[in-house]
């Protein structure tokens, strides 16, 4: 078969009219199925927030309040029901006793920084206050501790 008579004016001009219609059958199944756009288009209202700068906040000097249900503090802050931690010891710890005194056997080394609660006192006994003091988490870990290496804190 010769290859003119596949491209022949009737072949060529039959598929151009083909790919006409093709193309006009798409550009009418375009337009009647996207929504028509709107002319009038108008505009949204912007919402304006205006936030104002910062200013200065005063130097305000905080007031206790006192709770007539706890137990009176001490001038260093302690008190039964408070919370006490170790401070002052240099790093050797403070040895917690089985009484209060210097003649009361150690029971256990407390760490600096270590949090007890404090569950009884105060006793004075060879030139020291003494303060029974427990260890949240751990019931065992309990004795009295001389106050000066003790230092109050707010409950954790």
């Amino acid at each position: 078969m010769d290859a003119r008579q596949l491209f022949n004016k009737w072949v060529i001009f039959g598929a151009l009219a083909l790919a006409g219609l093709l193309l006009l059958i798409t550009i009418f199944s375009i337009g009647w199925t996207t929504p028509p756009q709107s002319s009038d288009v108008g505009f949204a209202p912007a919402y304006l927030t205006i936030i104002p700068a910062p200013t200065a906040t005063p130097n305000v000097t905080p007031t206790a309040t006192i709770d007539p249900f706890a137990p009176s503090a001490t001038p260093t802050g302690l008190a039964i029901g408070g919370y006490a931690q170790i401070t002052g010891t240099g790093g050797d710890g403070l040895r917690i006793r089985s009484a209060p005194g210097l003649t009361g056997e150690p029971v256990f080394l407390g760490l600096d920084s270590e949090v007890f609660l404090v569950k009884d006192g105060p006793r004075e006994a060879d030139g020291y206050v003494w303060w029974y003091i427990v260890a949240p988490y751990d019931e065992n870990r309990a004795g009295w501790a001389a106050a000066d290496f003790l230092t109050f804190i707010p409950a954790p």
